[in-house]
């Protein structure tokens, strides 16, 4: 770094994303995206959008944030549109947390969220999953902080049920919950039904990873009115112009297309399951995922070693360092002729490991 930067960042680790290489061709299985391109109609609002590229996106985002809306059945003034979920994440931590009120999250779970409390300067509590990687709400009933869930988890797969979360929000309505459903679509139980219950519950969704849209960055979170409004105030002090007209366009046509997304999530979720048991059937471990990848690992083959080695045959997954997870890979869900390569690598790799 350079002697010019700020001393308050001198100690941070920045998030680490996932591998993008350009030397080869991979079969790309390292980083959640979809499979599957998107929408038609998202397409062509965008390429609409393009055209109008030299006027400023409406920074209410009128028509998109009505059509979430209607989508997911809250009102219009319980939806903020973002720069992906990241950005409204950054926003609740922002928000809702300070040195009286310290961010509340797992060891194992989305690495951002460490990296949003280290950047923002604010205080945090890193509560350990059970050995079986899911997560107890007990731990947390008794916190002050704002907690922040994966639901389900990353990189583990495993969901929360909605009567624990309620369970969460009930133990103390003066703390706010945030609850993180990037990968909601693909099994899970989403809690944006009890954003008209809880007036201590916010919701973040992403349109990267059903709806096909990671290259687009839109996000969305869902709460109640006047939480919405704390993030506005944040939105219009930082980039009132957030989401760009394009990615809006985009946004609009994914949402509009019920049905194309729909059927790629029941794709999705058929070739998990179908990839799960071609999987156990080698021996392999996993955690009962119910998002759009495995966490998975083998007795016979170390998690850096097979990762490394279905690199060598072409395949990207990810590894993680972190000690209680270092023999793992997480995969994603690709396309049947991606999962069918993925197979036929792993069972070569196993058969040259005897």
């Amino acid at each position: 770094m350079s002697k010019f930067f700020s001393a308050k960042y001198k100690n941070l680790t920045p998030y680490v994303p996932g591998e993008q290489p350009k030397e080869r061709e991979y079969v790309k299985l390292n980083t959640n995206e979809s499979p599957y391109p998107p929408s038609k109609k998202a397409v062509r609002l965008a390429e609409e959008e393009a055209r109008k590229l030299l006027l400023y996106p409406d920074p209410d985002q009128k028509v998109l944030t009505s059509a979430v809306a209607e989508s997911l059945g809250v009102k219009a003034n319980q939806v903020i549109m973002t720069n992906g979920s990241d950005e409204v994440l950054n926003f609740a931590f922002m928000a809702y947390c300070d040195h009286t009120h310290p961010a509340v999250f797992a060891d194992i779970t989305y690495g951002f969220y460490k990296v949003f409390a280290e950047v923002n300067n604010l205080p945090y509590k890193i509560i350990p999953l059970n050995r079986d990687f899911t997560l107890s709400v007990d731990d947390y009933i008794k916190e002050e902080g704002t907690v922040f869930i994966a639901n389900p988890n990353a990189p583990t797969g495993i969901p929360l049920p909605l009567s624990e979360i309620e369970r969460l929000l009930v133990s103390n309505p003066e703390r706010i919950v945030v609850i993180d459903e990037a990968y909601v679509d693909f099994g899970g139980d989403s809690a944006v039904k009890l954003v008209d219950k809880y007036q201590n519950l916010l919701v973040t969704q992403t349109f990267s990873k059903s709806r096909s849209m990671a290259g687009a960055r839109l996000g969305m979170g869902i709460a109640n009115e006047k939480i919405i409004s704390d993030l506005n105030t944040l939105k219009y002090s930082l980039n009132p112009y957030n989401v760009n007209r394009m990615t809006s366009g985009a946004g609009l046509g994914a949402i509009l297309d019920k049905e194309y997304f729909e059927n790629n999530c029941k794709e999705i979720i058929a070739t998990r399951e179908n990839t799960a048991n071609a999987l156990k059937k080698l021996g392999f471990w996993m955690t009962e995922s119910k998002a759009n990848f495995l966490f998975i690992k083998h007795d016979k083959i170390g998690g850096q070693e097979l990762y490394l080695k279905l690199k060598e045959k072409g395949v990207l997954v990810r590894h993680f360092d972190s000690e209680r997870i270092k023999e793992f890979n997480r995969v994603t869900v690709g396309s049947p002729d991606q999962m069918r390569t993925f197979i036929k690598r792993i069972e070569e790799i196993l058969e040259d490991n005897q």
